[in-house]
């Protein structure tokens, strides 16, 4: 495959990544010189007419998709190689990596960069389920992280548009059994809260490292999508924050109804956690590399299984009755023993006082922590964000409100800020001015003041230098200062006379004056000698700006006139205007030539008082004689031209 060229527009380079349903390889499109990706059905698949129906809608379904976060779609076409049919998808070229190579290489990520990408992630999402398209198959594989941190969603292989036959029950499954959803796991109803499953199931291996259910075959994981609870990220990592384990949680409900409605709802709680503002009203629920392939849908006989085994957990929690009875004298006992044992501390815990919880948001953390300390209270730091409003170690957030009360010793959490995000300045030097905002906008900075200077190497809109330089470091919502060129400064100058002038010389008042010679041409003439202009494109002084093209006509000498043979006839036209008293006139014309007469035309004309054109010819200095009526007019002499 390496080399061949589709479509006469597309070369194969190398190959960069495969899937269940096609093979991804690196081209460069020869037309406007730059590289893509392009996506081939695998060779199994062709004769398949059903998985080609699904490829040809996986382009139409992302080809009317256009999102910063989601892989664009150049072309589709179908190619024919050696008897063999290729169908293919050209596609968007990223460079980066898949976000599974980001967590394999990092075993998980830090809580910024799993807010980060999952908001990428979700505003993509937000865009394909507006436009009714469903994703069907969001995991770490579909998702490649460029150099500068940019997601962008792709493979929308198995796609399809809400609005038409969204899933129907099937026997088969597709997707990514680790990542999809229970209502796909059973090949039932799939919209856009399946997605919405999916993605939290990213969220919890990226802040984890590890995706929440394995097992030893694809039917077992998806059972246990449609059985088990996920245990909560905090407890595997208790430095993972509530309310993100919160929003993961509410993602990964077994019922759609129960997660949440739109990936814009999502947004808003992503974007709460990340600009510290956490108090998300949200129950804290206790509720590997996987390619996306074929399963069969879990069939009746396994939800019976599952029904047959929460029969057997009931059983068992009637057998742990018993058990419940023995612990709770169990630790009547502990409490009767513990007030005789330590009574006056007992007391003292009990009848504590309550306080009033202080209100801590834009203290410093030290003030802060003194001032909670003061009241009895214990001080606990549990996230760190940045934040534009709040200068770094100032407290943006306390999860318990200013005004509750407390007991003494009640422990007050609170969110601290990082100060300002730091975003590097995009290089714009050489750029369009027309492409500023965009770039700007991708880093959350601001376009500053637009300056315009003339520039004789720059061209007109481009961005000749910046203020703050490429790759400076900056806080986000900084303004940009740019310099932008008008092209070559447009002076007026006063177009000199140039005719007369030899044609070096007008070569050189050209240049003199700042204008451009375009095109030379030569010609005879009569008034100036050989190799002087006779002619200039622009009027001698007028005001043009500098510049200007010029086009000069110069002289070959004069112009030669070719002697008439003497010997060959020329024709020429004799010009009358008869005059008679009759209605018509017989005109006849007779050359006299060579010592000889030969009547050359005889034709009778209507008097219409007209000129009569008659055509004759014979040598120069032949004499012609009219007649009107057969009666002599007048004689012409050939005058040779």
């Amino acid at each position: 495959m390496i080399g061949t060229v589709l479509g006469d527009r597309y070369e194969i380079i190398e190959k960069i990544g495969g899937g269940g349903m096609a093979l991804v390889y690196k081209a460069k499109c020869r037309l406007l010189n730059r590289y893509v990706a392009i996506k081939i059905l695998r060779d199994e698949f062709i004769n398949d007419e059903e998985f080609i129906k699904k490829f040809r809608r996986e382009s139409q379904a992302a080809a009317s998709l256009s999102h910063p976060n989601i892989v664009n779609i150049y072309d589709v076409g179908v190619d024919e190689k050696d008897g063999h049919e290729i169908q293919y998808i050209v596609m968007e070229y990223i460079k980066g990596r898949t976000l599974k190579d980001v967590i394999k290489e990092k075993g998980k990520l830090t809580v910024d960069e799993t807010i980060e990408y999952s908001i990428q992630i979700a505003e993509a999402l937000e865009h394909a389920h507006k436009n009714h398209i469903v994703h069907r198959d969001i995991k770490p594989h579909n998702i490649m992280v460029t150099e500068d941190g940019r997601v962008k969603v792709t493979d929308f292989g198995i796609a399809r548009a809400a609005t038409a036959s969204t899933v129907t029950n099937t026997s088969n499954v597709i997707g990514s059994v680790h990542y999809f959803s229970p209502e796909q796991a059973r090949g039932g109803y799939t919209d856009e809260k399946s997605d919405i499953y999916s993605l939290g199931i990213v969220m919890y291996e990226m802040i984890t490292g590890k995706v929440p259910y394995e097992g030893d075959s694809p039917i077992t994981v998806a059972l246990k999508h449609i059985q088990e609870d996920i245990t909560p990220p905090r407890e595997m990592d208790s430095t993972v924050p509530v309310s993100l384990q919160n929003i993961i949680m509410r993602c990964v409900q077994k019922s759609q109804i129960d997660r949440y409605s739109t990936a814009s709802e999502l947004l808003t709680d992503l974007k709460k956690v990340k600009y510290g503002n956490e108090d998300l009203l949200l129950e804290d629920t206790s509720l590997i590399e996987s390619p996306t392939q074929i399963i069969p849908a879990v069939e009746s006989g396994d939800e019976n299984n599952m029904k047959k085994s929460k029969k057997k957990k009931k059983k068992s929690q009637g057998d742990g009755g018993l058990k419940v009875v023995f612990l709770a004298i169990l630790l009547a006992f502990i409490v009767v023993s513990s007030l005789a044992l330590g009574f006056f501390k007992l007391k003292d815990y009990f009848i504590s006082s309550e306080v009033v919880v202080p209100d801590l948001k834009g203290m410093y953390k030290n003030e802060a922590k003194e001032e909670v300390e003061k009241l009895g209270l214990e001080f606990s730091i549990v996230n760190e964000v940045y934040n534009n409003e709040f200068e770094k170690d100032q407290v943006v957030n306390q999860r318990t409100k200013a005004g509750t009360k407390v007991k003494e010793g009640y422990t007050i959490e609170v969110t601290i800020s990082k100060g300002s995000n730091l975003v590097q300045v995009p290089n714009l030097v050489n750029r369009n001015i027309n492409e500023v905002d965009s770039l700007l906008e991708d880093v959350n900075l601001i376009e500053g003041l637009v300056d315009y200077e003339y520039s004789d190497t720059v061209e007109a809109n481009i961005i000749i230098s910046q203020s703050p330089d490429a790759y400076t470091e900056v806080e986000e919502g900084t303004k940009v200062n740019i310099v932008v060129s008008q092209g070559p400064e447009k002076k007026l100058v006063v177009m000199p006379k140039l005719i007369g002038l030899s044609e070096k010389e007008a070569k050189n008042a050209i240049i003199a004056y700042g204008l451009a010679l375009d095109n030379v041409k030569k010609e005879p003439n009569d008034e100036y000698e050989e190799g002087f202009v006779f002619w200039q494109s622009i009027e001698p002084g007028t005001e043009i700006e500098n510049n200007t093209a010029i086009d000069i006509y110069v002289s070959t000498g004069p112009k030669e006139e070719p002697e008439p043979e003497p010997d060959k006839e020329i024709p020429f036209k004799i010009s009358l205007t008869p005059a008679s008293e009759n209605e018509e006139v017989e005109i006849r014309v007779e050359r006299i030539q060579d010592e000889s007469r030969e009547t050359v035309y005889n034709k009778v004309h209507k008097i219409n008082g007209k000129t009569i054109e008659i055509p004759v010819k014979g040598k120069v200095g032949s004499i012609f004689e009219i007649y009107y009526d057969g009666i002599y007019i007048d004689e012409i002499v050939h005058p040779g031209s």
